[in-house]
C-alpha cells in the first residue's frame, strides 16, 4: 500500500514567506492550483530539492529526502524523482531515442529501470523515435520530455505547467495522454496549473496555495464546491462529476452518459460505449426551477435539494445543491434567490445545458 506524501517547509524570500505543511495520497493527481505569485513552482522545486527551505520536512514512500531537524538533505540527483518543466528541453543534437536513454544512462541498476516499451506506448510517441526534436511539435516535445522522466523509473513525478507554453490546440490534443496516465501510473504525481479545465480533468485531491500559504486541500469534488473559498465566484467555477458512456445517438450527435444518480444528455463523445470519464459542469450554466419543466429546450432536468448558499455584495448568488449524492453549483441572481424563496432543504429542479457541460 502506498505511503502518504509528507511536505513541510518554511522559507523567507522577505517579501514572500512560503509556509506549508501538507499530506498527499501516495498514488494519484495532486495538483497545486493557485495565481501567480502563489508559491506553487516554489513549493515543488522545494519538493525536488532544487530549492533548499531552510526549515522543512518532507518524506516520499517511506524515504525522508530533508529533515531540517536532523540535518538530512537529499541532493536533487540522488532523489528518485522526474521532473517535467513548462519547456521540454529536449538535447537539440540527439534523436528523441538518444533524448530518453542519456536519463536512464545514470541508473546503474537496469533492473530499476522502467519498461520504456510500455511508456512509448502510454505517451503515443512510438513513432517518433528517430526524429530530432526540431521536427516535432510542441505537444510532442512535451510528451518526450516525460516519457523521458517517467524513464527513470521515479518514486513521484513533479511537473510544472506542462501545459503552459502551447497553444490552445496542442492543449487539447496533450490533454488526453494526461488522462491516461492519471489512469495508468501507480506513482503520485504533483501537477501545478492555474487552469481549472486541468485541474478538472486531472485531478485527485486539490491544493490551493495563496501567497505561500495552503489556503484549502482535499479531494477535488469537495475543494471545487466549497462555499468559503473564492473559486465559487469565478466565471469558470464547476463542479466534476465521474460519469459512464452509456448510449450514442449518432442522428442528433448527441451522447448520455450516466453519473451515481441518473444520466446526462451531452454532446457527441467520440468514445466507446462504457468508456469511464469526468464532466466538468459550469455553474453559470445550471438554472433552478421550482417544479418540473414541461416544455424546455434544455434535456437534462434533474430532482435536487439545496444544499447551502453563499451571496456576495455584487447580487449574485451562489446555490450548492444535491442531485443523490453529487454535489453541484449554480450561479444565479440575488434577486431570483428571493423571488423563488429558495431555502435550505428545498426541493427543486436544476437544468442543465448539454451543449456546455465539458469533458
Amino acid at each position: 500500500m502506498s505511503q502518504p506524501i509528507i511536505a513541510q517547509f518554511q522559507l523567507n524570500y522577505g517579501q514572500f514567506q512560503l509556509e506549508v505543511d501538507l499530506t498527499l495520497p501516495g498514488e494519484g493527481v495532486s495538483v497545486l492550483f493557485g495565481h501567480s505569485g502563489s508559491g506553487k513552482t516554489t513549493l515543488l522545486r522545494c519538493i525536488a530539492g532544487l530549492q533548499r527551505a531552510p526549515s522543512g520536512y518532507l518524506q516520499i514512500n517511506g524515504e525522508v529526502w530533508q529533515d531540517t531537524k536532523r540535518n538530512v538533505f537529499i541532493p536533487t540527483y540522488q532523489r528518485s524523482l522526474g521532473y517535467v518543466f513548462q519547456e521540454a528541453n529536449l538535447f537539440p543534437h540527439l534523436t528523441v531515442e538518444q533524448n530518453l536513454d542519456y536519463g536512464r544512462k545514470r541508473l546503474a541498476n537496469t533492473s530499476t529501470k522502467a519498461d520504456l516499451t510500455a511508456i512509448l506506448g502510454l505517451l503515443g510517441i512510438e513513432h517518433l523515435l528517430t526524429r530530432m526534436p526540431a521536427r516535432l511539435s510542441g505537444g510532442e516535445r512535451q510528451r518526450v520530455a516525460i516519457a523521458r522522466a517517467l524513464a527513470l523509473n521515479p518514486a513521484i513525478l513533479l511537473m510544472d505547467e506542462p501545459l503552459a507554453s502551447l497553444d490552445n490546440k496542442r492543449k487539447q490534443e496533450l490533454l488526453p495522454y494526461f488522462v491516461r496516465m492519471h489512469q495508468e501510473l501507480k506513482i503520485p504525481i504533483l501537477y501545478v496549473t492555474h487552469s481549472q479545465q486541468e485541474v478538472a480533468q486531472l485531478a485527485d485531491h486539490l491544493v490551493i496555495l495563496n501567497e505561500g500559504k495552503t489556503l484549502a486541500a482535499g479531494p477535488l469534488s469537495e475543494i471545487f464546491s466549497r462555499l468559503d473559498l473564492p473559486l465559487i465566484h469565478e466565471r469558470q467555477a464547476s463542479t466534476v462529476w465521474e460519469a459512464t458512456i452509456v448510449k450514442q445517438e449518432l442522428d442528433y450527435h448527441l451522447t448520455y452518459v450516466a453519473f451515481e444518480s441518473g444520466t446526462l444528455c451531452v454532446s457527441r463523445i467520440d468514445a466507446a460505449v462504457g468508456t469511464p470519464l469526468r464532466i466538468q459542469i459550469f455553474a453559470s450554466d445550471v438554472s433552478i426551477a421550482l417544479e418540473q419543466p414541461t416544455a424546455s429546450s434544455i434535456q437534462n432536468i434533474l430532482p435536487a435539494i439545496i444544499h447551502d448558499f453563499n451571496d456576495d455584495d455584487q447580487g449574485h448568488c451562489v446555490i450548492r445543491l444535491r442531485v443523490g449524492k453529487q454535489l453541484l453549483l449554480a450561479h444565479i441572481t440575488r434577486k431570483s434567490k428571493i423571488l423563488l424563496g429558495l431555502q435550505i432543504g428545498m426541493a427543486v429542479y436544476v437544468q442543465i445545458k448539454g451543449t456546455s457541460i465539458f469533458i
